[in-house]
């Protein structure tokens, strides 16, 4: 399995799953809606940050196009899923929000996916990276063999 496609159907069932939960706070406690809000785009960016600093400390190949691309493929998947689970479980959003959910939505997630993926490889990549040597030490002192 490409990378791209673990990074971006994780990311892109995250976004949705909130996309689904603010509108439900939005029909039904719509005097929180702030607090949620900030709380998700937080969450969501921190997900999309640790994520790409660990690809980046781990020196993953290809993670910048592998993070490029699973935006993008993010941002379209989680505008249908968002749809469909507004529609599902909030209140019978009709296909007539597929369209903006495919425009503006899905480039807002896929710019809330990359900018802080990005920033959290440029992090990642200026950390140490971990060893890679699996053989069990030996004490100084001790024969080989």
């Amino acid at each position: 399995m490409p990378s791209w496609l673990l990074r971006g159907l994780g990311m892109a069932v995250l976004h949705a799953a909130a996309a689904t939960a603010l509108a439900k706070v939005a029909v039904y406690q719509p005097t929180e809606l702030t607090t949620i809000k900030i709380v998700l785009v937080a969450l969501l960016v921190g997900v999309a940050a640790l994520w790409g600093a660990l690809d980046g400390w781990l020196r993953r190949d290809a993670r910048g196009t592998a993070w490029f691309i699973a935006a993008l493929f993010a941002g379209v998947l989680s505008g249908i899923l968002s749809v469909i689970g507004r529609a599902i479980f909030v209140d019978q959003t009709g296909v007539s929000e597929l369209w903006p959910a495919l425009t503006g939505g899905a480039a807002f997630n896929a710019l809330l996916i990359l900018v802080p993926a990005g920033l959290g490889l440029f992090v990642g990549g200026r950390l140490q990276p971990p060893r890679r040597d699996l053989a069990p030490q030996r004490p100084s002192g001790e024969p080989a063999g």
